[in-house]
């Protein structure tokens, strides 16, 4: 009877092998004690340092209107040079007393996420200029790549939010591009997302006029329930550009959530130290935060992480580096200081999706859960070093992260889990195949992967040897062509097609 049941367990196996089964979407937390790797007292110390450099050394801060708000509130400020000092009265009072949690409201309701406290939400990439995939190498994005993208980040439970759209469509004019990317993200996932252009106001205007259009809301219904996340970069060391800070107001102004993230590689943007580069992203971060309270106290603000280091061999930027995620853990506790939700990413220099792409970004990601990281961007997709948007590292993320979400479920120990009965039932020298304890499990019983082959290898031989990224190829394709649009009105589409037209035209004369 044993052997009879272990046939049969074995053939709805290899049937079940065919399909495709990935997790279901759901909110996702971190159980666990997050990572400390430096003492409560050598944070201080960053903390101390990073208060020094803004006092003594100051932002270049090259926007008149921040320039303003700063001024008003007193900190030394020498306008001609855009320059500004920071009293670190100032700053801890400015940075103190922020919202340390709140929701993205989705176009799904079932799709919203919670930012902070031990919530994690992963988040497809955003920004590459180019795109590859097996079968055409490669190449620089168009818009139809684009909207594959977003479909297929929107196809995959395990990203909880679209980024920013993928790639950029090159074929688009740069000036509008952004509202396709916008209309993409809204129209062809039911998730979330992130604008990937925050860079001037008009841009950051258009992302919370769309976003109104997409929830039928006012002004004051999308401050009451934030549905967008804004992100900006610093230029390092110690530069705020003006495009930045417009989008940084229009955000914080329309209570939409902004991570404010410094991107600082050790040996070239920042000093060739772990501790020295944390220090230079905290006193940057700082007073980025304090200037978006300065605009609107009390705003949404993240603390956002982005500090790796260089090849110092070549100068080319390194990710996914014992030192990134070293970065990570540390950001992890000052953002706990800081009682901020924290933003960082998964990463990798490879430019395919090799052994090197695989190793790195489980080093990242690793970094993350680890370091309780609350918006892990990047999540899904990245290569090259954030130049490229890979289909099939998109479904090689998936993978690893469904993992990790896996791990993070709690293991039941109780006496049905504990198979006491079971194990007297099968006794030595048997197995536990047919025994009812595994019949009535095997169902649901262990992880089941998207991408890995667990096949013996005459099996994995027999049908075609294929390799995990000939794999993750195919089921891209298959994503793909069973990709169905999620359910939207008619009249929000018409709505959004008209406010795109009509910006259009207003970009194409300005």
């Amino acid at each position: 009877m044993s052997r009879r049941r272990s046939n049969s367990l074995s053939s709805r196996r290899s049937s079940r092998s065919q399909g495709f089964r990935q997790l279901p979407f759901a909110p996702l937390s971190n159980p666990y004690a997050p990572m400390e790797i430096i003492s409560a007292d050598q944070v201080e110390t960053i903390h101390r340092a990073s208060l020094e450099i803004l006092r003594d050394i100051g932002l270049r801060v090259e926007n008149a209107t921040a320039l303003k708000l700063l001024t008003d509130l007193r900190a030394d400020v020498d306008h001609a040079n855009c320059h500004v000092r920071f009293d670190p009265a100032l700053v801890e009072e400015l940075t103190s007393d922020l919202p340390g949690e709140f929701t993205i409201h989705a176009r799904n309701p079932d799709k919203t996420v919670r930012m902070g406290g031990n919530s994690i939400v992963f988040a497809s990439v955003c920004g590459p200029s180019f795109v590859s995939d097996l079968d055409q190498g490669r190449r620089a994005a168009t818009h139809q790549d684009m909207e594959n993208f977003v479909k297929l980040s929107g196809s995959l439970n395990i990203l909880h939010h679209d980024g920013g759209s993928g790639p950029e469509p090159l074929d688009l004019p740069p000036g509008s591009r952004h509202l396709d990317m916008m209309y993409a993200q809204i129209t062809l996932t039911d998730k979330g997302w992130q604008p990937s252009w925050l860079n001037t106001a008009s841009r950051a205007r258009d992302c919370i006029e769309m976003a109104k259009i997409a929830l039928q809301t006012d002004d004051e219904g999308l401050k009451q329930r934030p549905a967008i996340v804004g992100g900006l970069n610093t230029n390092s060391p110690l530069m705020f550009d003006e495009g930045q800070a417009d989008g940084m107001r229009v955000f914080a102004e329309a209570g939409q959530p902004v991570h404010i993230t410094p991107f600082t590689l050790a040996g070239a943007m920042a000093p060739a130290t772990v501790a020295g580069a944390v220090t230079l992203q905290n006193a940057e971060a700082l007073g980025c935060i304090a200037l978006t309270q300065a605009a609107v106290p009390g705003a949404p603000t993240f603390y956002g992480h982005f500090t790796s280091n260089v090849d110092m061999r070549t100068g080319s930027p390194a990710f996914g580096t014992p030192e990134y995620a070293q970065s990570i853990v540390i950001s992890g506790q000052l953002a706990r200081r800081y009682q901020l939700p924290l933003r960082s990413s998964s990463t990798t220099a490879s430019a395919c999706v090799d052994l090197q792409a695989t190793y790195e970004s489980d080093m990242s990601i690793n970094a993350c859960i680890q370091a309780q990281v609350n918006n892990v961007m990047h999540a899904g997709g990245w290569l090259e070093g954030g130049l490229t948007c890979s289909f099939e590292k998109l479904i090689l993320d998936a993978e690893l992260l469904q993992m990790q979400a896996a791990f993070l479920q709690p293991v039941t120990i109780d006496d049905d889990s504990l198979g006491l009965e079971a194990i007297a039932e099968v006794g030595p020298g048997g197995h536990f195949f047919g025994s009812a304890h595994t019949m009535e499990r095997y169902e649901n019983a262990f992880y089941q992967p998207i991408l890995s082959d667990w096949r013996n290898f005459e099996a994995w031989q027999e049908d075609g040897a294929k390799t995990a990224t000939q794999r993750a190829n195919q089921i891209w394709k298959r994503l793909l062509r069973e990709y169905e649009k999620p359910p939207i009105d008619a009249a929000i589409e018409e709505e959004l097609q008209a406010y795109m037209a009509r910006r259009k035209q207003e970009i194409s004369h300005e």
